[in-house]
């Protein structure tokens, strides 16, 4: 009987423990303007129900809000005059040295052109009509063709058109090289620029792109799952394990909840080790994660200045967030 006793105050004993490490009861108010990322600029948005790896995306548009095409300087720009912190923008190496922003493995869904996309040079890429694909009536009108002519950017073009902006910048691939090749070319940027980027995609690539840069915050599937897992096993102790260090960390804001100390301690705890928490919309097994792209979905997102919000619509969440951090 003694021992069981003691069994039941240990267990309270451990019950009270985690919970007033974790409670939010009383960490100081954290509220402010949260960190905005605009996914591919200011893009058009399509129909996610039933999207797979090699689904056509501008082939189902919604009828369209506004003028711009993703992964163009416009956009971009677009997407900083309303309210984004940073920016996502996809790359392809080209055949003669460059880097392609562009989305899409191949070109035959969103261009006139052709092919694998990194099996081509700048110059081919630079004619292409990047708008000619969409299309939100299943191909009755196409509302962007023959206004994306020469639009697709290179990276340093975007880099020179922003300096000191913040964009994440996702390798789509899983060709170390490619990791190899953004580092030099990151290299090559003036610190203070470099400090307001970040690099994300296959995990080969970061890892190189990581070895060689260090400082950069990165993200890949494979980290993010290393840090999750251990975290979810030993966080309620408080204990950051060196696998979160330095990352960007995607939470579909459907499991949010799951995370110890959530929102504002996990936050405190992620930003002890130079971690940046980004919430995304709600994951289901087997579909695409969705950004926070409504009203009624940014009143699920704690409004913190250390907390970043994933949107493919930021022209609808930047009006929305508070004026300042």
């Amino acid at each position: 009987m003694k021992k069981r006793h003691i069994a039941l105050i240990a267990a309270g004993a451990f019950v009270i423990f985690v919970t007033l490490n974790n409670t939010n009861l009383f960490s100081p108010d954290a509220s402010g303007r949260p960190v905005l990322l605009a996914h591919r600029g200011l893009a058009q948005t399509f129909e996610i129900e039933g999207v797979q790896n090699d689904t056509c995306t501008a082939s189902r548009i919604h009828p369209p809000e506004h003028p711009y095409l993703e992964n163009t300087i416009a956009s971009m720009e677009a997407a900083f005059k309303a309210g984004a912190d940073i920016v996502e923008l996809d790359i392809h190496p080209t055949t003669d040295g460059h880097f392609a922003v562009f989305h899409d493995w191949t070109l035959d869904c969103r261009t006139d052109g052709k092919g694998v996309t990194r099996q081509h040079a700048l110059a081919d890429l630079k004619a292409l009509d990047v708008g000619y694909g969409y299309t939100a009536d299943g191909g009755k009108t196409f509302p962007f063709r023959g206004k994306g002519v020469g639009l697709m950017p290179t990276l340093d073009e975007v880099m020179a058109a922003f300096p000191g902006k913040g964009f994440l910048i996702h390798i789509k691939s899983n060709d170390p090289s490619d990791g190899e090749k953004l580092a030099e070319r990151l290299k090559r940027l003036a610190p203070e620029q470099r400090d307001s980027l970040a690099v994300y995609g296959g995990h080969r690539p970061v890892s190189i792109a990581r070895e060689s840069l260090p400082d950069m915050m990165v993200m890949s599937p494979r980290l993010e799952l290393a840090c999750g897992l251990i975290y979810l096993a030993v966080g309620w102790s408080g204990y950051v394990p060196a696998s979160c260090a330095r990352l960007i960390l995607m939470v579909p804001r459907n499991y949010a909840w799951l995370l110890w100390g959530w929102p504002d301690r996990f936050l405190t705890r992620m930003r002890s080790v130079s971690t940046v928490v980004f919430v995304a919309g709600p994951y289901q097994a087997g579909e695409f994660s969705t950004g926070i792209d409504t009203a009624e979905e940014l009143k699920s997102v704690p409004l913190r200045a250390s907390i970043g919000i994933w949107t493919n619509r930021v022209d609808r969440i930047g009006p929305l967030l508070p004026a300042t951090r």
